[in-house]
């Protein structure tokens, strides 16, 4: 070892703390898993977030929101048979709504690395996020969580083959933010309920 080694330790000689403050920025930090990411970003957007073990618990929690927002004998648009159970036994009306207070819908698939929910004419029809109800509340299961976009747009194209649903959108502001910025431009705001089922 030369003397300036040994008086000024080695180039490479660096301890862990200081090797991990160096780290590179460019490189990819550790990815939290898909569900961890989509709660922390949907959370983050302002949605609000209730995980279900079994059916049971679906219909509890929709009863407590309810409760919660004093939606009882109200008018709802729901455009899925599937749910209808859910707006009957709390006797919602849910046949041609003149001014519905919530959306009531299923989803195509959770987002995760935008914390967005991505709907299709099978939820919406033809209705853009501005002409849906200023409140939802969400249907969706484990399932359903993706990582990205991409993901989403190619599970549609594996689940419907060819008879592609329409008007494929997100809806990813659960609140008003207080500074917007180009990103918001033309973004619904939402209060959104999503109600999470457990099935894997």
């Amino acid at each position: 070892m030369s003397l300036f080694k040994k008086i000024f330790g080695a180039v490479n000689d660096v301890s862990g703390e200081e090797r991990n403050s160096d780290s590179n920025p460019f490189l990819p930090e550790e990815q939290l898993p898909v569900d961890e990411l989509f709660m922390l970003n949907f959370k983050k957007n302002g949605g609000k977030f209730i995980y279900c073990d079994n059916l049971t618990e679906v219909h509890e929690q929709f009863l407590n929101v309810l409760e919660e927002n004093d939606w009882f004998e109200c008018e709802v648009m729901c455009f899925e048979p599937k749910l209808h159970v859910l707006l009957d036994e709390n006797k919602l009306n849910y046949t041609k709504p003149v001014s519905p207070k919530f959306l009531l819908a299923s989803c195509e698939n959770l987002i995760a690395d935008e914390g967005s929910i991505l709907f299709s004419s099978n939820q919406i029809k033809q209705n853009k996020p501005n002409e849906l109800p200023a409140n939802i509340v969400i249907v969706a299961t484990t399932s359903q969580l993706l990582g990205n976009k991409s993901d989403g747009l190619r599970e549609i194209k594996k689940k419907y083959d060819k008879d592609y649903p329409t008007n494929i959108t997100t809806i990813k502001y659960f609140e008003k933010v207080k500074e917007e910025d180009f990103l918001h431009y033309g973004s619904s705001v939402k209060n959104l309920y999503l109600l999470l089922l457990e099935d894997l």
